[in-house]
């Protein structure tokens, strides 16, 4: 879950936290991958576009898609910049072709050519390490990457000062509708909103994002 990677951040070691049970990273994978799996439950009929940004090892997708019904109509791109995390994404997509991991800055848009409007967006991991204000050009542009009905999942920490409300307010105000939002008590904050209104031509040359932390 990486983009414009901080020099000197070892990211293979934040994953790792991702496999020490009862960690705060990994109920909310555990809680991510329930909202992915719902999500392609009710996607409709016929092909399912997916993209994640900032998609790391590509767990919260691929290990849902490992047993789901909808495995076979999921065209997924996974774009994430530190090499490493992206080829073991690569290595867990095994033989699913339909899964492209594209070893990049997931912040361009030029990134989900080809792929956009998607039924479900992947946005994990980016809201915690980047500005309110980057926060906010990142959910005005998911109009462009969301066709009508498309879910978006996304995580923000909920220490102070807890922008959750705020984000749901920003995805509220740009056609979405929320489906649901972690607990305040649960440790992490992930929400889950649903595109009711119509999509925006994806707009190439864009930067959505840095990271800052």
């Amino acid at each position: 879950m990486v983009a414009n990677s901080l020099p000197g951040m070892d990211w293979q070691t934040w994953h790792q936290r991702y496999d020490e049970p009862g960690s705060e990273l990994s109920r909310r994978l555990e809680a991510v991958k329930a909202q992915v799996r719902d999500a392609l439950d009710r996607a409709p009929a016929g092909p399912v576009p997916v993209v994640s940004l900032c998609a790391g090892q590509g767990r919260d997708l691929l290990e849902v898609l490992a047993d789901h019904p909808r495995r076979a109509d999921v065209q997924a791109r996974l774009v994430e910049l530190d090499p490493k995390l992206a080829a073991s994404a690569r290595e867990r997509a095994g033989d699913f072709d339909q899964v492209e991991v594209v070893t990049g800055d997931a912040s361009l848009t030029d990134q989900y050519v080809g792929v956009v409007p998607a039924e479900l967006v992947l946005l994990c991991g980016i809201f915690g390490n980047i500005s309110p204000e980057d926060i906010q050009r990142t959910v005005d542009a998911s109009p462009q990457l969301c066709r009508t009905g498309a879910t978006v999942i996304w995580t923000r920490h909920r220490e102070e000062p807890d922008l959750v409300p705020t984000i749901c307010e920003w995805f509220e105000s740009r056609g979405f509708e929320r489906v649901w939002v972690s607990e305040p008590d649960a440790g992490f904050g992930v929400g889950v909103h649903r595109f009711n209104g119509v999509p925006d031509p994806l707009v190439t040359g864009q930067s959505l994002f840095s990271f800052t932390h």
